[in-house]
């Protein structure tokens, strides 16, 4: 009850979620749990929950709750307020990850890092999900791996002791950007102009939103950045990538199926006027395109491209 800091808590949800998180900690726990207004200031002993479809972000002395861009697929992300807290109060932040499909949270650790902080992941032996905890134990170097039932206790243990100087860690410039774009300080050209400089244009394109696409870094693992702000590792990357791929072949089976239809429907009308050769020209059309439709159907339903999975021993690897 009188830990000496802030606690933020995003957890991946559907926008349509009901909101219950506060309120069961609130039940369980002695700390008062709430979903922050934007803007608002915070407090040492209050947790601050992100709500459903909305990222949560650490400024100094206040929070930002913004529907900005998704970042690896979600809205809130884990990213975007691990990314946020190490700018404003680096090596004062304790960064803890918890059990979860993926790898969202690496890159957030590796930024808390960089600013002098703490990281610590739950062990991924005991995590239902273990993914997150595997990537960030393979990209980040982890101060603490731990059991979640001995993590309350170490976060108690850290709060008590001192931190370094926080002009001992620079805040990188790629950092800086993100946290902007993340709390949607920046306006086209600003951003335009930011993303330029940390990352390199690519022959990709975003699948959520079709925008140009750059790479951002060299470090591992893989991250693109799209010039409206939808941000990605390599794993959610190709899983959006194939998503897309999806739609946009139900939209081909859609048009296929409306040409099928409109042929039939003008080959009807020329029989009406005894214009027979053309009406069985259409009807040959409309054949032929609905085998097409078929094939197009069979692409989706058993094709290879377009298989959610495609690792034998990890079914959630993509």
């Amino acid at each position: 009850a009188d830990l000496g800091a802030a606690v933020f808590a995003v957890q991946h949800l559907a926008p349509s979620s009901p909101a219950l998180l506060p309120r069961i900690l609130q039940d369980v726990g002695p700390l008062p749990a709430v979903h922050p207004q934007d803007g608002a200031e915070f407090r040492n002993g209050n947790i601050y929950i992100a709500p459903p479809d909305h990222h949560l972000l650490v400024e100094r002395g206040r929070v930002r709750v913004v529907r900005g861009p998704e970042e690896n697929r979600f809205r809130p992300a884990i990213d975007p307020l691990f990314r946020s807290a190490a700018r404003a109060y680096g090596p004062r932040v304790l960064g803890v990850l918890l059990t979860g499909n993926l790898d969202d949270g690496t890159v957030g650790l590796q930024a808390i890092k960089r600013r002098g902080g703490t990281a610590i992941v739950q062990d991924p032996n005991e995590a239902e999900y273990p993914s997150m905890p595997k990537s960030a134990l393979k990209h980040v170097k982890i101060d603490h791996c731990l059991p979640v039932r001995e993590i309350g206790p170490l976060l108690t243990r850290l709060t008590r002791e001192p931190a370094a100087e926080e002009e001992a860690y620079d805040v990188p410039k790629e950092m800086e950007f993100e946290s902007q774009i993340a709390g949607q300080r920046l306006n086209t050209q600003e951003f335009l102009d930011s993303v330029e400089k940390i990352g390199a244009r690519t022959t990709y394109t975003c699948p959520v939103c079709s925008g140009s696409i750059w790479r951002i870094g060299a470090e591992e693992p893989m991250r693109f950045r799209c010039h409206t702000g939808h941000s990605f590792t390599a794993g959610p990357f190709f899983a959006e990538q194939t998503a897309y791929l999806e739609q946009t072949l139900w939209s081909a089976v859609k048009t296929l199926e409306e040409k099928v239809t409109f042929a039939r429907q003008l080959a009807a009308r020329m029989r009406e006027r005894g214009e027979n050769d053309a009406a069985k020209k259409y009807d040959a059309y409309a054949a032929q395109v609905d085998r097409e439709v078929g094939q197009v159907r069979d692409l989706i339903l058993n094709g290879f491209a377009t298989r959610r999975n495609i690792s034998d021993d990890d079914p959630q690897a993509i």
